[in-house]
């Protein structure tokens, strides 16, 4: 009669033999690394209490998002952001429209399809080469093309134009992070099972990403917002209300910013500052969502 005999449990491996010096390393990188961390935090902390700081009692004004800046003068107080807001918002509106689908599209293609083919290959070279284009130039683009070439006039449309070419290669990538990490074990389960690939992308690949993908966009987007370039080379600055996307001067958030920079009295300054701070509420604002977005559809998915 043979006897079982059951191997003791698996323990964690501790710090017992090993030497003096790894302990010291060890220590030392996690000593290093936690005060790397703690210096790339002090700036972020300090720009962000100061902006908190400055332009939080022009968010507390009365007037601050119900009215507009027209008809005062560069000393007078009052006044509100309600025309740059709506600008900002309308601007990354028609971006976000065109953008999403396209990077998303994209990303489908060099995950589910292409494999490494010749096209995959070169659309893959052309997002790393929009990835690093700078601001600047992919309004002098927009420029060229829209304005220039079409005779289009200057307009919010075109800065969307131009906010489209730095937004999608984000999208594409992000997206494809996202779709990369999706087991490839549910793939071929929903294969076996007769699913054609085009509903198992649409059914399964995607809501699987789904969290990740909605992130990433919303990363996007904020990084855009807060363009300068194209605004100053695409439309001009108006310190009222537009809501023509195809013609005449837009405000928007950077644009109160830039506007302001030569204004000196204290109106300005607390214009400058309360643009700032209500682009960044703005954009922690979309990633919140974001957040919720994705949370909330991951629960969807696992039921």
């Amino acid at each position: 009669m043979s006897t079982t005999v059951l191997d003791s449990p698996v323990k964690a491996p501790t710090f017992r033999g090993v030497g003096a010096r790894r302990r010291l390393t060890d220590y030392t990188a996690t000593v290093l690394v936690t005060l790397s961390v703690l210096v790339a935090l002090v700036p972020l902390a300090w720009v962000l209490a100061t902006v908190i700081a400055k332009g939080l009692p022009a968010l507390f004004s009365s007037t601050w998002f119900t009215n507009s800046f027209s008809g005062l003068s560069a000393s007078s107080m009052g006044g509100g952001i309600y025309h740059a807001l709506i600008g900002t918002l309308m601007q990354g509106l028609v971006c976000a429209v065109i953008s999403i689908p396209l990077g998303v599209f994209v990303a489908i293609y060099l995950v589910e399809y292409a494999g490494n083919s010749k096209l995959a290959r070169i659309t893959t070279f052309m997002v790393d080469i929009l990835s690093g284009v700078p601001s600047i130039v992919a309004a002098l683009f927009i420029y060229a093309l829209w304005i220039a070439t079409f005779g289009f006039p200057k307009s919010a449309f075109a800065v969307s134009l131009a906010l489209v070419l730095l937004m999608v290669p984000v999208v594409v990538r992000s997206t494809e992070e996202m779709l990369r990490i999706v087991p490839q074990d549910l793939r071929e389960a929903s294969y076996a099972l007769g699913v054609p690939k085009w509903k198992t992308i649409a059914r399964i690949v995607l809501p699987t990403a789904l969290p990740g993908i909605i992130t990433g966009i919303m990363l996007a987007l904020a990084r855009v917002m807060g363009e300068t370039a194209p605004l100053l080379i695409l439309v001009g600055y108006a310190p009222f209300i537009n809501f023509n996307l195809f013609g005449g001067e837009m405000g928007s958030l950077p644009g109160v910013m830039v506007a302001e920079m030569n204004n000196p009295t204290d109106a300005g300054s607390m214009r400058i500052w309360g643009a700032a701070l209500t682009l960044i509420v703005v954009i922690a604002v979309l990633n919140i969502a974001a957040k919720l977005v994705g949370r909330l559809s991951q629960v969807g998915n696992s039921k």
